[in-house]
């Protein structure tokens, strides 16, 4: 036994002013070098202390964050948590109390959304349903009153880079969810921004199509090396696109991490709860047994093995007896089973591969790995090695 010890449909917008800029165009064209992918791309992103109150309430509260160059992050919380906020201050639709916000070396907090170098994707998308995909794109550069020619090799190169060059005549509505997404997607980019923010980009595409246009998103950033910010509330898109994570609860960064070491290594126990499935058992773990005491141990259900008492228990055990158990629940996964053990009045979570157990099944469980809290902050994490 090893223990560590670690600390829809779119909204319809109004007709537009071509004399005026419009607050739903966020971003100025870069100065910066070429890119990969023939649009211009660069910069990262510094947060310090970036406060803000709503109705005399903290809605953020003293945040701190840098994003590299070329990094995409995922701001991850429940509702609530002030992760749209904190993107709309970023992007310039809200001024913060207090704060520094920093795009590849700029304090821009001064600066109008038109102004930053920055450009956003809204989460209804926002097309103009009397406008054609090609207009729709082209659409902040007149606003800039670019030159013809320009316009029309920047919107074709956007079109290109996210397939949409053969529906570039078509209208809104004649196009799928996900193309309306893209075109959202290649508007922010024409601007070649050096910082690309997306509100909840996938929310309002069913669940096969969201693994699609996540997988296009992630592929599209990584051929520019765009510097991007996604909100979402949804852990498995997070978790699948980003580099880092920033787990945010109640206007505060829980933890700032790689996927990775936020699923095995959570800092705090929202964190733990929040990414992914965990058992949660009240006490501490003794001799592969909870014992009563103050602290809170953390089980993945994966790290749960369920071993059927009876003749052929020696055939199936994973080492160790375990801690007694009921199967009271099974319910199909597909690839999987998730497997509801219960023992007095404690219960667990077990995910099984192949045939599962039947309902009333008694045998032992054994916990191979284990977090345990005190205080809400990870204190200890361990194997059964």
């Amino acid at each position: 036994m090893t223990t560590n010890t670690t600390p829809t449909t779119p909204a319809t917008p109004t007709t537009p002013d071509p004399d005026t800029p419009s607050t739903a165009e966020s971003g100025t064209p870069s100065t910066a070098g070429p890119g990969r992918g023939g649009l211009e791309v660069r910069g990262g992103l510094d947060i310090t202390g970036l406060h803000k109150a709503l109705g005399g309430r903290t809605i953020i509260d003293s945040l701190d964050m840098s994003v590299q160059p070329g990094e995409l992050v995922s701001l991850l919380g429940p509702s609530g948590c002030g992760k749209t906020t904190t993107l709309r201050m970023i992007a310039g639709f809200l001024a913060p109390d207090a704060g520094s916000i920093k795009v590849g070396g700029r304090e821009v907090v001064h600066l109008g959304p038109e102004q930053r170098p920055s450009a956003m994707v809204f989460q209804n998308y926002a097309l103009w349903p009397h406008m054609t995909v090609a207009k729709n794109v082209a659409f902040p550069l007149r606003l800039r009153k670019r030159p013809r020619a320009e316009i029309a090799e920047r919107v074709d190169a956007a079109l290109a880079l996210v397939n949409l060059l053969h529906h570039r005549d078509s209208r809104p509505a004649r196009i799928s969810g996900g193309e309306q997404q893209r075109t959202a997607l290649a508007r922010a980019l024409v601007q070649e921004p050096e910082l690309l923010l997306l509100d909840e980009p996938l929310s309002n595409l069913d669940a096969k199509l969201r693994v699609k246009v996540r997988e296009d998103i992630r592929e599209i950033q990584q051929r520019l090396g765009i510097t991007t910010l996604i909100v979402t509330h949804d852990q498995e898109e997070a978790m699948s696109m980003s580099d880092r994570i920033a787990v945010m609860n109640a206007g505060r960064i829980e933890q700032f991490s790689t996927p990775a070491q936020l699923y095995s290594t959570p800092a705090t126990e929202f964190v733990a709860t929040f990414i992914g499935s965990l058992n949660r058992l009240q006490g501490r773990l003794q001799d592969g047994r909870i014992v009563p005491g103050t602290g809170v141990v953390g089980i993945r259900p994966e790290d749960v093995l369920f071993t059927p008492d009876g003749p052929d228990a020696a055939k199936h055990s994973t080492g160790g007896e375990g801690i007694p158990a009921t199967v009271h629940r099974v319910v199909p996964r597909g690839h999987f089973a998730e497997v509801h053990l219960t023992r007095d009045d404690a219960s667990l979570r077990s995910y099984v591969t192949g045939n599962p157990p039947p309902v009333g099944t008694q045998g032992h469980a054994r916990i191979t790995k284990w977090l345990t809290f005190e205080d809400g902050k990870l204190a200890t994490t361990g194997d059964g090695a």
